[in-house]
């Protein structure tokens, strides 16, 4: 049996390391699930959680290590894989976020779903699945 993929998006990996319930599934699916995010996802936190994090009060150092920890189960997808995806994945969500491209073109690239709080991704053309139901497909 194929092993499910499914890309997160940047903010389903912010989720996984301020909160615990997307951490676990993570780590509960590891050895049955592949997870990836687009590289620039992994810029994105490392970029938004410190002042996420200062600004709740907490020290960042064990959560970015959490964040560290992370990537070794979620990989990262380079750019020279989903970028060509690049032209075909902004004519499906521009209209919303053009900025989400990366993450549409890494499940373009994959031909899995997608992981996400963000409705911009719906009518996409590729699943999504949020926190609330996602364990439904992890299983």
């Amino acid at each position: 049996m194929q092993a499910k993929v499914i890309v997160l998006d940047a903010n389903i990996l912010i989720r996984a390391i301020l909160g615990t319930r997307a951490r676990q599934l993570i780590w509960d699916h590891a050895a049955s699930v592949q997870f990836f995010a687009p590289d620039v996802a992994y810029m994105d936190a490392r970029t938004y959680l410190p002042a996420l994090l200062q600004k709740r009060g907490v020290p960042e150092g064990p959560l970015m290590a959490v964040l560290d920890k992370l990537e070794a189960v979620v990989r990262p997808l380079m750019a020279e894989i989903y970028t060509p995806y690049k032209t075909q994945a902004l004519d499906r969500i521009a209209t919303r976020d053009a900025n989400d491209w990366p993450i549409l073109a890494c499940a373009m690239a994959l031909n899995c779903p997608i992981w996400t709080e963000d409705a911009d991704f719906f009518g996409t053309g590729v699943a999504t699945w949020t926190s609330d139901r996602v364990a439904l497909y992890l299983s």
